[in-house]
């Protein structure tokens, strides 16, 4: 059903466009005009101070959940919001169904705090497998599309990940070590050593974003939550990236991994990344 949708006429990027236009809508109507303009009663904790949601990601996920199952039939939505109501809504990853995985604003805390570091990420799925995704940052004015197995863009034009110099120090974004658990906060611990100079994360779809486009050579979350990573993993595996768990396996977006996992501008740095992980914990 999927490659009929995407690829059902040769050289047809038409439901690619329709879905970017989706998200670009959905952005429009419901994000932009809210960004730095939120009221009090629009910010709502849901486990904890740093984990928030607006009025901005409830609407736009609403947004998108209608346009998109309308643009493909038969296919359902795992959204952060949807499942954060629900969360048997995220079952439907390991079932028959389409899925679009949706995160309507991912980087809500800078998204609240007034800044341009958010992004709305959107990956169509199915049987487990990442097929195309979409990741927009309206402020910065950046849309990066990937299709499995025809590359990814930014604004148009192709990207690729590269690979960093040899014996460089690398430039990595983790997870911040105090969400997580002691094993995992050992392993993430283990990125501060020599030759990796690691930062906390900001927004993880524009983390993967610059990755792929090879500002950043590589990510390590302790996190699987799918709306945060299929977008991006599909992103920079297209860009001639690479991608694994702590366990040495591609990461399953349905769940059920070996954390930390990490995802970088090449398998080389992949492995210097899982050495320092493992060497952590």
């Amino acid at each position: 059903m999927i490659d009929d949708f995407l690829y059902g006429t040769a050289g047809n990027t038409g439901p690619l466009a329709e879905v970017e236009a989706a998200v670009r809508a959905a952005a429009a109507a419901e994000i932009v005009p809210r960004h730095r303009k939120l009221a009090a009663h629009e910010i709502i904790e849901k486990s904890g101070p740093h984990d928030l949601v607006t009025a901005a990601d409830r609407l736009a996920e609403e947004h998108l959940t209608a346009a998109l199952t309308k643009l493909l039939p038969g296919s359902v939505v795992v959204g952060e919001e949807s499942v954060h109501a629900d969360p048997a809504v995220y079952d439907a990853l390991g079932g028959d169904a389409p899925v679009w995985i949706v995160d309507p604003v991912d980087g809500t805390r800078q998204f609240v705090r007034g800044e341009a570091g958010f992004c709305t990420l959107v990956a169509l799925a199915q049987h487990g497998e990442i097929h195309a995704s979409w990741t927009y940052a309206p402020v910065l004015g950046e849309m990066a599309v990937a299709v499995r197995g025809r590359g990814a863009t930014l604004n148009g034009a192709p990207i690729r990940a590269g690979a960093p110099a040899p014996g460089a120090v690398l430039d990595v974004a983790m997870s911040h070590p105090d969400y997580t658990t002691d094993a995992q906060k050992r392993a993430l611990l283990g990125l501060r050593t020599e030759g990796i100079a690691a930062r906390p994360c900001g927004s993880a779809g524009l983390e993967y974003l610059a990755v792929a486009r090879g500002d950043l050579d590589g990510i390590a979350f302790n996190w699987e939550y799918a709306w945060d990573h299929a977008a991006g993993l599909l992103l920079v595996t297209e860009a001639g990236g690479a991608q694994a768990t702590l366990a040495g396996v591609p990461f399953r977006i349905a769940g059920g991994n070996d954390l930390p996992f990490t995802a970088a501008r090449d398998k080389a740095t992949v492995a210097r990344i899982l050495t320092a992980l493992r060497a952590g914990g």
